[in-house]
């Protein structure tokens, strides 16, 4: 902890001869907190040790810089400072978070923790790159060890799902995707990687797709064929060729999966993109079901 005789190197009084250096560039490296206060101000009292202490703790994952607005008027101006205590987080030069009045201490920890690289995604980020080198199993091992020591970060659950899936380790894919909070479990991602899943599963054990087409020739009606010839076509991105796999399936063979050709239809014209494209095969979808 700093002292009176031995100043904080996380802590600084800045002013408008000094503000750039301080707070501006030292901002491309680390956040800064700037806190606008004044002597007379008794929330301004209430918070300073707070930011003060959180400073400290952190070590140098941000800077506190103190603004004394009755001293710098055209500065407080400058930033729209209308009332202290007032605290903006400026990150690469520009202020990307800010509060007015005092706040508790989890609250200012948690707009901290909006901006500030924890241990866990420094984890996350070399697990990106490791799965970016093809070592998916190094990866999985750096998220788990994340999600371990940071179990509230719910962008390393989400990358932790997306290398399960990549290592081809689906039954842990499907236990971690049903263990994630409601919110998490229908963000868009994970749908869509739900949806992968279920073809990916059905063409794991399957022949290869010449071999499937050459069972669908001989006979038409060979559902289980078609199934998975069509969750071939969707591993290999061939949606649409996919989607009329299935629709012929819907017209030969409702009960197949129980209603497996639709419930496939739905997943795949969930992530398509193009809304030209998904309009026209639910058009014929639709046709069938009517």
């Amino acid at each position: 902890m700093s002292t009176d005789n031995q100043p904080s190197t996380y802590i600084v009084d800045v002013n408008e001869s000094n503000f750039e250096d301080e707070v501006v560039k030292k901002s491309f490296t680390v956040p800064v907190m700037v806190d606008f206060w004044a002597p007379w101000c008794n929330p301004c009292k209430t918070l300073m040790p707070i930011v003060t202490k959180l400073a400290e703790e952190f070590g140098g994952k941000f800077i506190l810089a103190k603004v004394n607005v009755d001293d710098n008027q055209p500065l407080a101006g400058k930033y729209n400072a209308r009332s202290v205590p007032t605290v903006k987080i400026f990150r690469n030069g520009e202020v990307v978070d800010e509060f007015m009045g005092a706040q508790p201490e989890g609250n200012v920890r948690k707009v901290l923790g909006n901006h500030i690289e924890s241990e866990s995604d420094k984890l996350r980020a070399k697990a990106g790159e490791l799965v970016k080198q093809g070592n998916v199993d190094e990866a999985v091992t750096l998220l788990q060890q994340a999600n371990q020591e940071d179990p509230d970060n719910p962008g390393v659950r989400m990358d932790l799902i997306g290398a399960l899936f990549a290592k081809g380790d689906y039954e842990s894919v499907e236990q971690a995707v049903a263990a994630l909070p409601v919110n998490e479990r229908e963000a868009p991602e994970i749908k869509e990687l739900e949806n992968r899943l279920l073809f990916v599963k059905a063409a794991a054990d399957a022949p290869l797709a010449d071999e499937l087409m050459t069972l669908i020739e001989k006979d038409p009606n060979d559902s289980a064929s078609r199934y998975r010839l069509a969750a071939r076509m969707v591993v290999d991105g061939e949606t649409e060729s996919a989607l009329g796999e299935l629709l012929n399936l819907m017209m030969r063979d409702r009960e197949y999966g129980d209603d497996g050709a639709r419930k496939g239809m739905l997943a795949i014209l969930e992530s398509i993109q193009d809304p030209a494209v998904a309009g026209t095969w639910r058009r014929k979808m639709a046709s069938v079901i009517l």
